[in-house]
Order: C-alpha cells, then sequence, then structure tokens
C-alpha cells in the first residue's frame, strides 16, 4: 500500500533533517541569512515540523495541533536539540497518522481550502513529500554554504 511507501520516505528524509540540523558546527549557523538566503535552515525545519504535524497530525490524524506558520519563519535562536526533539515528535505523528489512512481515504478527494486543481489524499501525501525533500535540499545547501 502507498502509506507504507510515504512512511519510509517520510521517515527516511525527516532522518536526513535531523542528520543536517546535527551537521551544523554551531546553533548560531542555523539561523544565519545572507542577501541571497533569505529563509535559514533553522525556519525551514520549523516550516517542515509545522507542515507535516498540521497536514498529516492535525488534519488527518485529528491532533488537535495549532499551526502558528508565521513563527515557523519569524521564530529564532531554538537549540538543535530542541529542534531535533521537534523532528523526532513528527516521525512519530507521521508513522501513527499514517498508519491509520485507508484505501478509501487515499483515494477521496482533497482540498486544502484554497483555489486549486482537485486532488486526492493520494496525491497531496505526495506532494508533502516532495515539499520535505525540496526544503531538506535547500537545508543542505545552507549549510554547505557557510562552510
Amino acid at each position: 500500500m502507498l502509506t507504507h511507501t510515504l512512511i519510509t520516505l517520510f521517515k527516511r528524509d525527516l532522518n536526513r533533517l535531523i542528520a543536517e540540523i546535527e551537521a551544523y558546527n554551531s546553533e548560531e549557523a542555523l539561523w544565519l541569512t545572507t542577501p541571497e538566503i533569505s529563509n535559514c535552515s533553522g525556519n525551514l525545519c520549523l516550516h517542515i515540523i509545522g507542515n507535516l504535524k498540521w497536514f498529516i497530525g492535525a488534519q488527518l490524524g485529528n491532533s488537535g495541533y495549532i499551526r502558528e506558520r508565521d513563527l515557523e519563519f519569524s521564530q529564532k535562536g531554538i537549540a538543535k536539540a530542541e529542534l531535533i526533539n521537534q523532528v523526532r515528535e513528527t516521525i512519530q505523528i507521521v508513522e501513527n497518522t499514517l498508519q491509520t489512512v485507508t484505501t478509501q481515504q487515499l483515494q477521496a478527494p482533497f482540498s486544502r481550502g484554497r483555489a486549486e486543481e482537485p486532488m486526492t489524499l493520494e496525491y497531496f501525501l505526495v506532494h508533502l513529500v516532495a515539499h520535505l525533500s525540496y526544503h531538506l535540499g535547500q537545508i543542505n545547501y545552507h549549510r554547505r554554504l557557510l562552510g
């Protein structure tokens, strides 16, 4: 079933996110921006966490999570250990929630409440994997660029 594949991909990339955060030489470097890079890795990490906790945890799993998207891009200075703990928590939320999704749910229409092309939940979950990978690549580039 697709959910098994999605769980595998989410866990793989979220564990890679942990490795990227751990690879930073300093906590301060996570929060650095340059004129060419407006989103630092710390904020991209918070954005990934918020995105998955909201769409998978709250929307699918009824976790009660309240997303504060603006804070994902404005909070600064969170310790590496705290970011990593939040990513680990996100891994559990994603795995536990996706294990309960049925084939019928995957084929059902899904909407984020925006004016967009119709999609299924299956399509949107694949989109979320791609979104995670996109930002993971940005984080990797940011880390290597800063040395």
